[in-house]
């Protein structure tokens, strides 16, 4: 009896259930940048190494990779209502009428009849062909309350079970649920000892939205697996670095989509289950100075002399 308990208690811990009453596992495979061998890597997560949960995405340009990964996964016996698929909508397709047939789309690439969740990728629409950084007039005006309603479709037609938003800022969160029928289920975002993010996690928090932490890890340009304080906490438990960001992520209440290319580092960054990061040393991560975040969308949408955002600053509503 007390082994089926301990078995129930890692089983919920596995697992967060969102607004909607669906279950999203706490662990996720994402494919950012995961390069020609995504299709393996899919298969390899969920067949080996236990991942029920793939985050993609279309700009990712890997969907059709990830497509065949997850039929290879499912042809070897796993049940596609035991998996959960995430991708999100482009900036470009921010319009009420391309919101179906980009997810169509989708589908297709993913070789998919439905998706688990399904998100606004960036709340800024784009120009066809932007460049990086955009040029004069190629961030258009989103209405973000016509594409959300064509969201909320989605999820009445059976297409998409769920819905929800990454990189949004409180001001933008709240603007959305005052119109919202559906409100976003989840929300995701950077999130790291790096990058705590406060201010937006407690906002979700408050209003009943669950967070997806992206760059666990950090990044190629403040890679946390190799902070001396991660490090330190990393060789008190024995475990890798790796595990020890993706713990701290969970016990934070979030789930986590760890991104690898490498099939040993895949099947380590789900060993998170059945230990905890001791109190006093999840204190100690989350005092990492120096927070900033790492993915800035500077690129993407600010141009400093036509704007609209002439800052890194104006993108997230002055906010942090």
């Amino acid at each position: 009896m007390a082994s089926a308990k301990a078995t129930m208690g890692q089983e919920k811990q596995q697992h967060f259930v969102l607004k909607s009453g669906h279950s999203m596992p706490a662990v996720g495979l994402g494919t950012w940048r995961a390069g020609s061998d995504t299709a393996h890597s899919v298969q390899t997560a969920i067949t080996e190494a236990g991942y029920r949960h793939v985050d993609t995405a279309a700009e990712y340009g890997v969907e059709k990779e990830v497509g065949k990964g997850l039929k290879a996964a499912m042809e070897a016996g796993i049940d596609r209502k035991d998996l959960f698929v995430t991708s999100k909508l482009w900036c470009t397709n921010l319009v009420p009428e391309r919101v179906r047939p980009a997810l169509e789309n989708t589908l297709k690439d993913l070789q998919l009849d439905y998706i688990d969740l399904y998100h606004i990728h960036w709340p800024f629409r784009l120009k066809d062909g932007a460049h990086k950084p955009p040029e004069a007039g190629e961030v258009l005006e989103f209405d973000m309350e016509g594409v959300w309603k064509e969201m909320e479709n989605l999820v009445k037609d059976g297409l998409v079970k769920d819905i929800g938003v990454c990189n949004y800022t409180v001001t933008k969160l709240d603007r959305l649920l005052r119109s919202a029928k559906i409100p976003p289920a989840v929300c995701q975002m950077e999130m790291h000892p790096g990058w705590k993010n406060d201010k937006m996690f407690e906002a979700c928090k408050k209003r009943g939205i669950h967070v997806t932490a992206y760059s666990p890890l950090g990044s190629s340009e403040k890679n946390l697996a190799h902070d001396p304080v991660v490090e330190k906490v990393a060789n008190k438990l024995n475990k890798t670095p790796g595990q020890v960001l993706i713990r701290w992520a969970l016990q934070r209440g979030t789930s986590v989509i760890p991104k690898s290319s490498k099939d040993e580092r895949i099947k380590e960054n789900i060993q998170v289950f059945g230990w905890e990061i001791p109190e006093e040393d999840f204190k100690v991560l989350c005092s990492i100075k120096d927070e900033k975040r790492v993915l800035t969308g500077e690129e993407l949408f600010v141009n400093k002399t036509h704007g609209p955002y002439k800052s890194a600053s104006e993108v997230w509503d002055h906010e942090n």
